[in-house]
């Protein structure tokens, strides 16, 4: 065996041992489940608390699940691949080749504020930001909607997450943080401004490539955030997912992974989730399926998509994807996500 992939793989089993302790034993309790009966299925199973309150977990349906283990495992599909979707920039330079990409103002790395080479300071950002009315900052490689914020220039006016601010807070936060990027703020699709217009609501569709090197979309949720969520969709910050027929492109009614609750329609804004049809679900997901094919280095794809009344754009691709938000709806393990992973040796 080679010495770059024996020390690889002895890395990768520490690391699980962490991601054991550290993210199923003492993950965080959202949901409450019972002590022993959580215990448990952290040891036999891989799965945390709030997954046994999510899926009721029990002895006869457990096998239905894909663990928090299995997702971690399945972080290594891509490798050593993984990094040009790991970082958010070298992510859209390589996709804006084929798809449409919000479109990137500002970067900051290491300390230095650039626009197209050429330095900046805050002030000079500023100004980008009046110009622009909306843009979106965000960490350059963090997940899980974590660090993002939206700003807003209207009226004379800042806003950070629709709340007012000035400008002092907005150069303090750009002087103060590193490794960030801002991009420009898309306009979503009628459909899902009627449903919750406070967040940008995007469309998380999974592909696959087989040992056959054929493509396929393996699964697919629509994103919705809520007042809680204010700027993103993200379901590990409360968000709701509903999950898409494949053929039809219609959401189902709509789930957290933080409560046990089912929602036909928003909590918020009391527009109809369920039976809504995605328009152009079809081309979406040909359209995606195509770029897809084309990454010819990358397995695994878990696509960020925002549709618009005229198409859509890629927010982001990301090398892996979490699991619960998937499985509210039923457990995958024997399904198309978990036979691919199958494929792929991440579960047995």
């Amino acid at each position: 065996m080679p010495m770059k992939k024996l020390v690889y793989k002895i890395k990768r089993f520490f690391w699980l041992i962490a991601v054991f302790i550290v993210k199923i034993v003492f993950a965080p309790r959202i949901i409450k489940a019972p002590f022993f009966k959580s215990l448990f299925y952290n040891f036999c199973g891989g799965f945390t608390s709030n997954q046994v309150a999510l899926y009721n977990l029990n002895r006869k349906n457990r096998k239905d699940y894909l663990s928090e283990f299995d997702w971690y495992k399945s972080r290594s599909i891509n490798y050593p691949n993984s990094y040009t979707l790991d970082n958010k920039l070298i992510c859209v330079e390589l996709i804006k080749n084929y798809v449409k990409t919000p479109e990137t103002l500002i970067e900051k790395e290491n300390g230095t504020i650039t626009q197209d080479n050429k330095t900046l300071n805050a002030e000079d950002v500023l100004e980008v930001i009046k110009q622009k009315k909306s843009v979106f900052f965000k960490p350059i490689s963090v997940g899980k909607g974590s660090g993002v914020i939206r700003i807003d220039y209207k009226n004379n006016k800042f806003y950070i997450d629709t709340k007012e601010t000035d400008s002092n807070e907005i150069i303090s936060i750009l002087n103060e943080k590193d490794n960030y990027f801002i991009s420009v703020c898309i306009k979503q699709a009628k459909y899902l401004n009627e449903i919750y217009s406070e967040t940008s609501n995007t469309i998380r569709l999974i592909t696959g490539r087989g040992k056959d090197n054929k493509v396929k979309i393996l699964c697919a949720v629509q994103r919705i955030g809520t007042s809680e969520t204010i700027p993103v969709d993200n379901g590990s910050r409360g968000g709701l997912v509903a999950n898409i027929n494949l053929d039809t492109g219609e959401l189902s009614e709509a789930k957290s992974i933080h409560n046990t609750n089912i929602y036909e329609k928003h909590p918020d804004s009391n527009k109809m989730i369920k039976g809504t049809i995605i328009p152009n679900w079809k081309e979406i997901s040909k359209e995606v399926l195509k770029v897809s094919e084309k990454l010819t280095d990358l397995k695994f794809i878990a696509w960020d998509i925002l549709p618009t009344d005229d198409g859509f754009f890629v927010i982001e691709a990301n090398s892996s994807s979490g699991v619960n938000i998937i499985q509210v709806f039923g457990g995958q393990r024997h399904k198309a996500l978990g036979n691919f992973y199958r494929e792929q040796k991440i579960i047995k």
